[in-house]
């Protein structure tokens, strides 16, 4: 172990080991330092594997979970998670380093009546919710944003710096800001494959 973290990485692996099966004994391993906020209101799942600098937490306005992790899933260093009215992962999720997940932003920008007022202070604005879900082997690379309101499909791939604003379906890759499939896996072929805006396959 020391060979491959070296005398003070080591430490600081114990230390979280250490602490993981005290506070969080469920989980693979926690490591420090972990920053969890409202625990009572987030389920960790089973198996829970995190980098440093991880931000997970709830604002629940109905007093119930808002923060639900499957089994198995791995975060990298900083991932930071806000759940207020619900936001689910499923299992063997992956998320890499630096992902921003949230079900809630400061007002409303849909382009209607509800819209916020850009002369009211944004921490000021009244606070909006829409449900996030993340189904089973869904992986985020580096830097991905996921807003509010947002479904990823089953197995999908989202390319690093990628800012995911509408729903993905199952089985593609996706990449860009908004982000947009460029692939699908072919059932037929067993093969990612380029596809068309409409999501059908290209053909040469």
């Amino acid at each position: 172990m020391i060979s491959r973290y070296g005398v003070k990485g080591t430490i600081s692996l114990l230390i979280s080991f250490i602490y993981t099966k005290l506070f969080h004994s469920k989980s693979r391993i926690i490591r420090l330092p972990f920053d969890i906020r409202n625990k009572r209101y987030i389920d960790l799942g089973e198996r829970l594997t995190t980098g440093v600098g991880c931000r997970l937490e709830a604002a629940p306005v109905d007093g119930k979970i808002t923060l639900h992790i499957g089994k198995d899933v791995q975060m990298n260093d900083y991932v930071h998670i806000t759940a207020m009215e619900e936001v689910r992962i499923g299992n063997n999720v992956l998320l890499a380093s630096k992902i921003y997940i949230s079900d809630c932003s400061h007002g409303s920008y849909a382009g209607n009546e509800d819209d916020s007022s850009p002369d009211v202070p944004p921490a000021e604005r009244k606070l909006i919710a829409k449900p996030v879900i993340i189904e089973d082997n869904v992986w985020l690379g580096e830097f991905v944003s996921v807003l509010p309101g947002v479904k990823i499909g089953r197995g999908t791939i989202v390319g690093a710096n990628s800012v995911v604003t509408k729903s993905l379906p199952p089985y593609v890759i996706a990449v860009g800001t908004p982000a947009i499939p460029i692939k699908r896996f072919n059932v037929e072929t067993k093969k990612w494959e380029k596809t068309n805006p409409d999501g059908s396959f290209i053909t040469n």
